[in-house]
């Protein structure tokens, strides 16, 4: 990865720029800057062949102040820890702006998933928890699943910390399936937690979701339940979506099942009976009132700022726009809900799967959807007040916000 772009001095100069707004104590400042913990593990693991092969773990544990770490494991073949930190920083930052009773942290295995068995997958999660199994624990720290880790492989390891400690733990780990403690609209839990950011979002601005446009980018898990979920809440018209092939157009409005129907049967949306073939790049720049970006990172960028014509833009991917490009959307008037408070529904919905495991009680879907409401509900209103009192664009105030909360208990337990 090219130095410009190490994803950890990104997370630092983001950091930066909110505590001088803020004029953060520096010492404070200081300590925020870096992870507090750091663990690298090698995991041998027994492959089909008969060979061993070793493979390179990660955890970082980036602040604790607020309560225990939380954050997923990616498995990637090009994992790095420059972008566990980065990562494990950033969950810091999304459990506090919705003010959640966690720390970040965020894990890795350099690995190549779709090159493995199911039993060599197994092995390594298994080998995975054995190795990091004294430093995570349902009061320490809590993974989830993240790219290219499912429940299925949360279970193996929820089973493994519960061997090594000799009791069924099912708080070590969300993201489970809801045979061994998982929560009940853990699903879609990202999408709706970013339509409850979107509906405040339309009041502020006076836009009426009934009669708006919506262009969705990304048709995976969030921009699927996006384009279901605008439809179904607010009766808004999904006039394009787009997967990695490219995308498609109808001003008329996409049909959810349909177009999924026909994704599913030949692997794209490109090619839609009656839409017009877009690129992903045109997707971005459509005169719509509701961009949905929900794929890569750095898709908005100083490039094509200038000609972004939605009034809100719902952030469900992870870093789909750049600092350069917050600068010139915020001075065009556009309302730019940041990531990690547009897709925090995710982590809310963990943290509330972690609330039930310990109490062994279990709710309906319709109570963790009315808690997951109250929750984004009330942390788009405190970005937005901040927004208010020091006038800068929306990411900025969502750091400020987490960065205050975050600093605020590190000095009342008398670290700083």
């Amino acid at each position: 990865m090219a130095e410009e772009l190490n994803p950890f001095k990104i997370a630092q100069e983001q950091l930066d720029r909110a505590a001088k707004m803020m004029n953060l104590d520096p010492q404070v400042h200081q300590f925020l800057r870096e992870p507090m913990r750091i663990l690298e593990v090698s995991i041998p693991v027994k492959m089909d062949n008969g060979t061993t092969k070793i493979f390179k773990g990660f955890r970082v544990q980036y602040n604790d102040a607020r309560g225990p770490t939380k954050g997923g494991i990616r498995y990637h073949p090009q994992e790095t820890l420059d972008t566990v930190k980065a990562l494990a920083a950033w969950m810091t930052w999304k459990t506090a702006v919705v003010d959640l009773p966690y720390g970040g942290a965020k894990g890795g295995i350099i690995c190549d998933p779709k090159n493995m068995s199911k039993g060599e997958l197994e092995r390594l999660s298994r080998g995975y928890i054995r190795a990091i199994g004294r430093f995570i624990g349902p009061e320490r720290d809590v993974p989830a699943p993240d790219v290219y880790t499912t429940p299925e492989i949360m279970a193996w390891m929820m089973d493994e910390y519960s061997k090594i400690v000799g009791y069924n733990a099912p708080g070590v780990i969300t993201g489970k399936p809801l045979e061994v403690g998982g929560s009940l609209g853990r699903g879609d839990a990202t999408a709706k937690g970013g339509m409850y950011v979107l509906r405040e979002a339309a009041k502020k601005i006076n836009l009426d979701l009934s009669k708006a446009t919506v262009a969705i980018q990304g048709f995976g898990n969030a921009g699927q339940y996006a384009h279901k979920l605008v439809r179904e809440m607010f009766g808004s018209k999904v006039v394009a979506v787009s997967d990695s092939k490219g995308g498609i157009y109808d001003s008329n409005g996409l049909d959810y099942n349909k177009v999924l129907e026909h994704k599913e049967k030949t692997g794209s949306v490109v090619n839609y009976p009656g839409a017009k073939n877009i690129t992903n790049a045109e997707l971005l720049e459509l005169n719509v009132d509701v961009l949905i970006p929900a794929a890569l990172e750095n898709q908005i960028t100083e490039k094509n700022a200038e000609r972004i014509k939605a009034k809100i833009v719902l952030e469900l991917a992870n870093g789909p726009t750049t600092p350069e490009a917050d600068v010139i959307m915020f001075k065009k008037g556009i309302l730019d809900l940041p990531d990690f408070l547009a897709n925090a529904g995710g982590v809310t919905v963990s943290y509330f799967e972690w609330v039930q495991n310990i109490n062994g009680y279990y709710w309906t879907a319709e109570e963790v959807y009315e808690k997951l409401d109250k929750k984004m509900t009330k942390a788009f209103w405190d970005v937005m007040e901040m927004q208010k009192k020091y006038n800068v664009c929306p990411r900025t105030a969502a750091y400020m916000v987490s960065i205050k909360r975050v600093a605020d208990a590190v000095k009342a337990r008398g670290w700083v």
